[in-house]
């Protein structure tokens, strides 16, 4: 019986955030002398930022490590749905009239989403540099600066923390695994040039037909769920994770957020990555249409001393789906190296 990771919901930089945490900081905070387990693994998931999606793979990577350091995941602003009682933003955090806060309607929902592709605003909570500074706040809170921490990024994950440690070049980062790494050329790529148009200009259409969806009974969605992802041999906390997308606020956060990654993410940040290459390892997907092999074999001839390797097993991009186990044991051998000096 796998152990159940623990579930908190919390305000950071004013939006609701999800956490799923196997094991706790405190084991070794209360021994000021220990310091052998210092070290926490945080998931930065993709896009959508649902961490429940993660959680087989961060129980067998809790259980492959021995139960010995804690796992934990952290949601993105915005895409998963707050418990009752607590609203997607802090209303402390909202510079909205009284009107606009008691408006319950679709438009209320959408208020936040409602621009171009091209208008970025770096504080925007639910943008793409909004979420990065977001995990940096997370991390100034709630983790001392003396922690390692093994980053493992998802998809767009790995560019948040590029620039994660780009910003923060204080952080103890031990190793950072960046899987299916979207670090550039997003929209460039097979999924991106179909999904572009879609994310900048058709997404409202798409959150009109989620509004309709979201009055389902949750068995439905359910059914729907397990109807899409059919052929799949579904765990129960993969179909959790797909409900929140029944929700408009979230589904918009996330396409929104999509919307930002076909316009910033475009050029590789190699100075960032000559800077901490040693401490990054590269999983490129031998079929990944987000990030096709011809990004991997540019990474490779850019930086032939660093550890960038290509999928020989046939594993998707969206490796949650089915390959939790192979890939939570590949990344516990990477790291065996590091883990022993500890």
């Amino acid at each position: 019986m796998e152990e159940e990771p623990q579930e908190e919901f919390l305000y950071c930089n004013g939006a609701a955030t999800q956490l799923l945490k196997l094991g706790s900081l405190d084991c070794w905070l209360k021994d000021e002398t220990n310091t052998s387990s210092n070290v926490l693994f945080l998931i930065i998931p993709g896009n959508p930022g649902i961490v429940y999606y993660y959680k087989l793979f961060m129980q067998v990577l809790h259980r492959t490590l021995i139960r010995k350091y804690p796992v934990w995941a952290i949601s993105h602003a915005g895409h998963c749905i707050p418990p009752e009682g607590m609203e997607m933003m802090e209303e402390s955090s909202l510079s909205l009239s009284h009107k606009e806060k008691s408006n319950k309607s679709i438009g209320r929902v959408l208020f936040m989403k409602q621009r171009k592709c091209q208008n970025i605003n770096p504080e925007d909570i639910f943008g793409l540099n909004g979420q990065i500074e977001h995990k940096l706040a997370f991390l100034r809170k709630n983790v001392p600066k003396d922690t390692k921490i093994v980053l493992i990024g998802h998809s767009i994950g790995c560019h948040m923390i590029l620039e994660m440690m780009k910003q923060e070049p204080g952080l103890q980062v031990l190793k950072a695994i960046l899987l299916f790494p979207t670090i550039e050329r997003m929209a460039e790529s097979p999924q991106g040039k179909l999904m572009t148009p879609v994310l900048c200009n058709l997404r409202y259409l798409i959150y009109m037909t989620i509004y309709f969806l979201s009055f389902l009974p949750e068995s439905v969605k359910a059914s729907l769920v397990r109807w899409a992802l059919q052929g799949l041999q579904l765990d129960e906390a993969t179909v959790t994770a797909s409900l929140n997308l029944f929700s408009v606020s979230c589904a918009a956060n996330a396409m929104y957020m999509g919307s930002q990654e076909m316009m910033q993410v475009v050029q590789r940040d190699d100075s960032t990555i000559k800077l901490f290459l040693h401490k990054l390892i590269f999983y490129y997907g031998s079929n990944d249409h987000w990030c096709p092999v011809s990004y991997y074999e540019d990474m490779k001839r850019s930086f032939p001393e660093g550890t960038i390797l290509l999928c020989q097993k046939g594993i998707r991009h969206a490796f949650v789906l089915d390959a939790n186990v192979e890939m939570a044991q590949m990344i516990i051998e990477w790291l065996r190296t590091d883990l022993a000096k500890l």
